[in-house]
């Protein structure tokens, strides 16, 4: 059986993925979350600037990483040239923690060393 990566030649965006597919691309991002993004660019927690150490259990923390690490790995290839690591920090890298890192971001509820789950917003069923 051949996995999503080998049909198309370029991972999917992870929300795309489901069963294995979805695990092996989940172990992949948290090995770079753990092993590169944090240690360098995990800046120190404050309510102001919340991180959640279960950062998996957001799923929009999930798609915004992500897509982050697709962006990382399209832009420090060779082939992307030498300007490629500052155009993934400007237009990535800065927005995404940004956004994570808010007060009223996905990780507002949780404090330093815990996750609190967010209640999301009620969608009713559409009926049209």
């Amino acid at each position: 059986m051949t996995t999503a990566r080998e049909q198309t030649g370029a991972p999917p965006f992870i929300l795309y993925l489901d069963g294995a597919d979805h695990a092996e691309e989940m172990r992949n991002l948290a090995v770079w979350v753990a092993d590169l993004l944090l240690p360098v660019y995990g800046r120190e927690v404050t309510s102001q600037q919340p991180w959640c150490p279960r950062w998996w259990e957001h799923l929009e923390a999930v798609a915004r990483l992500h897509a982050l690490w697709l962006a990382w790995q399209e832009y420090t290839d060779p082939a992307a040239g030498p300007s490629g690591p500052a155009v993934w920090h400007r237009d990535h890298l800065g927005p995404v923690m940004t956004e994570l890192r808010s007060a009223t971001g996905p990780f507002a509820g949780c404090k330093q060393g815990s996750h609190r789950a967010k209640a999301g917003p009620v969608v009713e069923a559409y009926d049209g």
